[in-house]
């Protein structure tokens, strides 16, 4: 018999009943788009091939390039393996979704699939905070940027940032094993979250929810408290630079970090903090599909695009090739 096949109380007092009769549950995803599935398909796989590509490319320059061995580079380096935790999580699930108009998924899969997913957001919302109190000590303390910001305190930052990821998903899965699924198996949706586990449990729920509000705060909220004072100095401190050439400089350090937290956060926000009764279902997955998959791609071409160290390592990787 599975873990998660519990029994409770019959209501009417008549006996033990079972409540946990789901075994496994089917992901409708993108039904409206059968029409053009294939279309969509094909646009899925390039968009992971594009992440998968990417990221790994950062990463391998990074290990072999002299020139990209500092904090900032060697936390956008943990940014890719994040992003490819979460596309790798997300993306092979939503292809076969789409490709056969929904797919099956076993409930201790579709919690796992959610423990990664929900690692990879926790983590990724401290790592962006702490990219941005690296960039605040570049810009507004640069005499004691090397000093403060070195490999060990970077090392640290990274494993506490790994842990915290873990303790937040493993607080969830142990509130969601304690749950009595009995259905509907349906999830209207391209990838297990939260909000659809907890629609297809019978137990109470209130006490998870508040857990996920205080989960929230702690690995989202907090994390953008964070980023937006390190901005405000940030900013503060550019404008105090009296040539342009500087001004632009400085703020060239730091534009492809706030381009990358303004797309990420803003999807999340819209997502999980608007009221779910003002979007449409559809609307509610273009947004989810825009952080799991689109940001993960884009990511790699925003911090490659306009740096030159990167153009760099990559002409000498070339030419070791």
């Amino acid at each position: 018999m599975p873990d998660w096949y519990r029994t409770r109380e019959d209501p009417d007092h008549k006996g033990l009943e079972t409540t946990n009769n789901i075994t496994s549950i089917f992901l409708l995803g993108f039904p409206n788009l059968q029409n053009h599935k294939l279309l969509f398909f094909s646009l899925l796989v390039l968009l992971y091939c594009g992440t998968i590509s990417g990221n790994f490319l950062i990463m391998v320059l990074y290990l072999v390039s002299k020139t990209l061995q500092s904090p900032m580079y060697f936390f956008i380096t943990q940014l890719s393996i994040f992003d490819l935790l979460l596309t790798t999580d997300i993306v092979p699930v939503l292809l076969h979704t789409v490709l056969h108009g929904g797919s099956t998924i076993t409930l201790s899969g579709c919690i796992t699939q959610f423990v990664f997913f929900a690692n990879s957001v926790f983590s990724e919302c401290l790592l962006l905070s702490f990219m941005s109190f690296d960039r605040y000590l570049a810009i507004c303390n640069p005499l004691r940027y090397n000093t403060i910001m070195n490999h060990m305190l970077c090392v640290i930052a990274i494993c506490i940032i790994w842990v915290m990821g873990y303790i937040g998903t493993f607080i969830y899965v142990i509130s969601i094993c304690n749950l009595f699924f009995c259905g509907p198996n349906v999830i209207d949706h391209f990838y297990c979250d939260l909000e659809p586990i907890l629609q297809l449990s019978c137990s109470d729920t209130s006490l998870i929810h508040i857990q996920s509000f205080i989960i929230g705060f702690f690995f989202a909220i907090s994390p953008f408290i964070i980023i937006a004072t390190s901005y405000v100095y940030i900013v503060i401190t550019i404008l105090k630079i009296p040539s342009n050439t500087g001004r632009h400089k400085a703020f060239s350090t730091c534009s492809s970090h706030l381009i990358v937290v303004s797309i990420y956060y803003g999807t999340l926000i819209m997502v999980y903090i608007f009221p779910k009764r003002d979007q449409s279902l559809t609307i509610g997955k273009i947004l989810s599909l825009i952080y799991t998959v689109l940001t993960p791609m884009l990511n790699p071409i925003i911090y490659t695009l306009r740096n030159r160290d990167f153009k760099e390592a990559l002409n000498k990787l070339k030419l070791l090739l």
